[in-house]
C-alpha cells in the first residue's frame, strides 16, 4: 500500500531489514522452545566411566510397562476374535439343525420282554436286550459308580463341562496321545439319541447345544436314568438290564457294588473290556472305578475291601441258557401276529421253564458223556402237547456257541421215524396190524433196501415189522401204497418240507425238521386231531394291555378214531419190545426210531396221552456218529425228560380204539373237521384238554404239577 503518494511497490521480508518499516519478523519470543535453550551453548557429553549404570527401575521400568501393556492387548484381542471364530462355528453348525422347537427325545427302542408260561424270564429281545429300569429301582451302586468314573460333576455343571475339558487336554497334552475325553454323561446321552458317532468338530458343536437343551428340558435323574437306559455294554447288551442279564445273570435290582463298578468301567471300552472277551481286563477296570468311588466319598473303606475281594466274573460270549432258542423263534412268529413292535411288550409263551431246562440237560450230559467216544456234537429235543403248544425246545448243544436252531432250521433225513406215514397209508388203504407180509430180500427197479444188519425175519404182521423197524416190508407197503399216497398222507399230518415222491420215502429219505416231524405225531397222541402248532399264547404291552391271545381252535380231524388205535397198538409194541425199549418209563407210550445211512441222523418220537416229544442226535457237517441208532441217545434222552415231565401224574391210556377181531374195512379220511369222541368241546368250539383218571397218589413234582394243571389229574 502507497503512502503519500507513493507509488512504490514494496515487497513484504523478514529481519531488521529497513526495508522493512514495520519490523514483520520471528524473534526470540515467538518460539515455543525457551531463549535460553536456543542461546545457550552445547555440552560435551561426558564419557560414562566403565562398570557404572543407571538403577534397572529407571532404564527398563517404562519398556516392561509397555510390553505388558502390549501384551493385555493383544491377549484380550485374540479373545475377542477367538470368541467371535467360535460364536460364528457354532452358529454355522448350528444353522444346520433343526429348530429347537421341534427337538425331541426319541422313544427307546421297544424292547420284548419274553416269559414261560408260569410267568418266568426267558430272554428279552430287541435293539436294547433288556426292559427300561427306573433308577429308583435299579441297584444304587449303578448310578454312583457311573457318575464316579464318567462324570465327577454332572450333578453341579450345566450339560457342558469347561473344567473337565480343560483337565482332559492337559491330560492329554502331557501324554501326548488322546487319553481323555471331556464329555460330560449329558453330552454323552446326546450323541446316543441324536448324532452319528462321528469325531469332527461339528458333531462335537451340535452335542454340546443339545446337551444345554437336554439339560434346561429335563432333570439330573432323568437325563441319567435315560442314559443308563440306552448306553452300550459290549456283548451285544443295551441298558443296564440287559448288561446285568448277559454278565450276571440277574437283574439290575440285584447288582452288587463290584458288579456295578464291572459295569460302569465297560462304558470306556465296552467290547475291549467286556468279560465275555477279557475277564481280567474287566476286573482291572472296576478295580479303578471302584477306586473312584472311595475318592467321591461314595462307599466305606469296609464296602471297598468286600467288593475288591470278590471274584472275577467270566461270562459266556454269547447270550446262553437253551430258552434263547425259544425266545429266536418267539421274535420270529411275532411279526405275523402283531406286526413290527411300537412298544415295550412282554410275550408269555407256551414253554415250561422247569421242563426246558430239563431236556437242555439231558442233551447236554448226553452230549457230554457219550459226545467224544460216540463221534457226535449235536442234539435237539421239541416237546408238543395236545393242543399244540410247545412245552420244550431245545436248539442244539449250547446256544452260546452257536445260535442255530436245529429243531426248526434244520433238514435231517428222519429215516424209519418216517415210517408212521407209510403204515398209516398201509392202514386207510385196507391193511390191519395183523395184516402179514415177507420180510426178505427185495429189488424195486434199480432199488434194493436192506434191513439193518442185513437180517430178515420172513412171515411177519405188520405190527412186528412197525415195531423191529424191517425196512423191506416199509418198501413193499411204500409200493403198495404209491409215493403220492404216502405223502399226501405225512403232509395232513403235519409234514411242510418238501417230500420226494419216490418209493425211498418209505424209508425217510426225504428231510424235514424236527419240529414238524414232532408235530406230525400229535394227531396219534391227542385222538387223531391236527393242531396248529405255537410258542406264543399271549402278548401285552408293559402297561399290561392284551393286544394278542392265542385260543384253541376248532381242530380237524385227519386220523380215524379207529386208525389212531391200529397206530397206537403197533407203536406202543416199538416201544415195549422194539428197538425204541430204552424209552420206557411207566406210562402208556409208544413211538418210533430212526437211523440213517452211516448212522448220520439218529431220531426218536414218542409220545404219551399228555406230551409228544422228538429227539434228534448228530453232526452239524453231516459226519457219521460211530454206532449210534435212534434206539440209543435219543431214546435216553426222550426217557429222562419224559420221566421227569410226568412224575407225580397218573398214567394214562393212549387214544384210539381198534377192536382186531372185526371184519378188515377201507376209511377214507376227510379234511373236514369230524366229531372227536375223545375229545369233549365246550359250546365256543374250544377243546377241553383230555382229563386223565383218578390220581392213585404219588408225590407231585415241579414238572408233574405243571402238567397237572395242563391236563388234570
Amino acid at each position: 500500500m502507497a503512502r503519500n503518494g507513493d507509488k512504490r511497490r514494496i515487497e513484504p521480508s523478514f529481519g531488521d531489514s529497513p526495508e522493512v518499516p514495520y519490523g514483520l519478523q520471528i524473534g526470540p519470543g515467538d518460539r515455543i522452545m525457551r531463549n535460553d535453550a536456543l542461546t545457550a551453548p552445547k555440552r560435551k557429553a561426558k564419557p560414562k566411566a566403565r562398570g557404572t549404570s543407571r538403577p534397572a527401575a529407571r532404564r527398563k521400568g517404562p519398556g516392561l510397562f509397555r510390553r505388558a501393556s502390549r501384551l493385555v492387548y493383544w491377549t484380550a484381542v485374540l479373545g475377542l476374535w477367538s470368541v467371535i471364530a467360535l460364536a460364528g462355528v457354532v452358529a454355522y453348525y448350528g444353522a444346520q439343525m433343526p429348530s429347537a422347537t421341534d427337538w425331541a427325545v426319541p422313544d427307546r427302542a421297544p424292547n420284548v420282554k419274553i416269559v414261560s408260561a408260569e410267568g418266568k424270564l426267558l430272554a428279552n429281545r430287541g435293539a436294547t436286550g433288556g426292559e427300561s429300569v427306573t433308577l429308583a429301582k435299579m441297584s444304587p451302586f449303578i448310578p454312583k459308580a457311573v457318575i464316579a468314573i464318567e462324570d465327577r460333576r454332572f450333578r453341579s455343571h450345566w450339560g457342558v463341562d469347561p473344567l473337565g475339558l480343560a483337565r482332559a487336554g492337559v491330560e492329554n497334552v502331557v501324554r501326548g496321545r488322546v487319553a481323555q475325553g471331556g464329555s460330560t454323561l449329558t453330552q454323552q446321552l446326546a450323541k446316543n439319541l441324536f448324532l452319528k458317532p462321528d469325531r469332527t468338530v461339528g458333531r462335537k458343536v451340535q452335542e454340546a447345544l443339545l446337551a444345554l437343551w437336554l439339560e434346561q428340558e429335563h432333570s439330573k435323574d432323568e437325563i441319567l436314568e435315560m442314559y443308563l437306559n440306552r448306553v452300550y455294554f459290549g456283548s451285544g447288551a443295551y441298558g443296564v438290564e440287559a448288561a446285568s442279564r448277559r454278565y450276571f445273570n440277574k437283574s439290575a435290582r440285584d447288582v452288587t457294588l463290584g458288579e456295578a463298578a464291572m459295569l460302569a468301567g465297560l462304558l470306556k471300552a465296552p467290547s475291549r473290556l467286556s468279560p465275555a472277551r477279557d475277564p481280567k481286563a474287566a476286573e482291572e477296570r472296576a478295580q479303578v472305578v471302584l477306586g473312584a468311588m472311595r475318592e467321591e466319598g461314595m462307599v466305606s473303606d469296609r464296602q471297598l475291601a468286600s467288593a475288591m475281594s470278590a471274584p472275577a466274573v467270566s461270562a459266556p460270549s454269547y447270550w446262553t441258557g437253551s430258552e434263547q432258542y425259544v425266545a429266536d423263534r418267539v421274535m420270529d412268529d411275532l411279526t405275523d401276529l402283531i406286526g413290527e413292535p411300537r412298544e415295550d411288550l412282554v410275550v408269555e409263551t407256551t414253554v415250561d421253564l422247569h421242563l426246558q431246562k430239563t431236556a437242555e440237560d439231558s442233551i447236554r450230559r448226553l452230549l457230554k458223556e457219550k459226545g467224544r467216544t460216540l463221534a457226535v456234537s449235536q442234539g435237539a429235543l421239541v416237546s408238543i402237547d395236545g393242543t399244540g403248544a410247545v412245552r420244550a425246545l431245545v436248539g442244539g448243544a449250547d446256544y452260546a456257541a452257536s445260535q442255530f436252531d436245529r429243531a426248526t432250521e434244520a433238514r435231517r433225513q428222519p429215516g424209519s421215524a418216517f415210517k408212521p406215514f407209510v403204515y398209516l397209508a398201509a392202514l386207510e388203504a385196507g391193511e390191519t396190524p395183523d395184516s402179514v407180509r415177507d420180510d426178505a430180500p427185495i429189488r424195486i427197479g434199480k432199488w434194493s433196501p436192506s434191513n439193518y444188519k442185513k437180517k430178515y425175519r420172513g412171515a411177519v404182521t405188520l405190527t412186528t415189522a412197525l415195531a423191529e423197524s424191517l425196512n423191506s416190508v416199509a418198501a413193499q407197503l411204500a409200493q403198495q401204497v404209491g409215493p403220492q399216497t404216502v405223502i399226501a398222507t405225512a403232509e395232513r399230518l403235519g409234514i411242510t418240507s418238501k417230500l420226494q415222491p419216490n418209493v425211498s420215502i418209505a424209508l425217510g429219505t426225504s428231510e424235514v425238521t424236527p419240529l414238524e416231524l414232532t408235530a406230525a405225531y400229535v394227531p396219534f397222541a391227542n385222538g387223531g386231531l391236527k393242531p396248529d402248532v405255537h410258542t406264543v399264547s399271549r402278548i401285552k404291552t408293559a402297561a399290561g394291555k392284551t393286544i394278542f391271545e392265542w385260543h384253541d381252535q376248532k381242530l380237524s380231524r385227519v386220523v380215524s378214531d379207529e386208525k389212531v388205535g391200529m397206530m397206537n397198538t403197533m407203536m406202543q409194541e416199538a416201544v415195549s419190545v422194539g428197538t425204541a425199549r430204552n424209552a420206557r418209563f411207566g406210562w402208556p407210550s409208544a413211538g418210533k426210531t430212526g437211523t440213517t445211512q452211516n448212522a448220520r441222523d439218529a431220531w426218536f418220537v414218542g409220545y404219551t396221552a399228555n406230551l409228544t416229544t422228538g429227539v434228534w442226535f448228530g453232526n452239524d457237517d453231516g459226519k457219521p456218529m460211530k454206532d449210534v441208532t435212534g434206539g440209543s441217545l435219543p431214546t435216553l434222552a426222550w426217557h429222562e425228560f419224559m420221566a421227569a415231565a410226568h412224575e407225580g401224574l397218573s398214567p394214562r391210556p393212549l387214544p384210539g380204539h381198534w377192536n382186531p377181531f372185526a371184519a378188515p374195512r377201507t376209511v377214507s379220511v376227510s379234511s373236514e373237521p369230524q366229531a372227536t369222541p375223545s375229545l369233549d368241546r365246550e359250546s365256543s368250539g374250544s377243546i377241553n384238554r383230555p382229563v386223565p383218571p383218578a390220581d392213585v397218589g404219588g408225590p407231585k413234582t415241579k414238572a408233574g404239577s405243571i402238567l397237572e394243571r395242563l391236563f388234570g389229574r
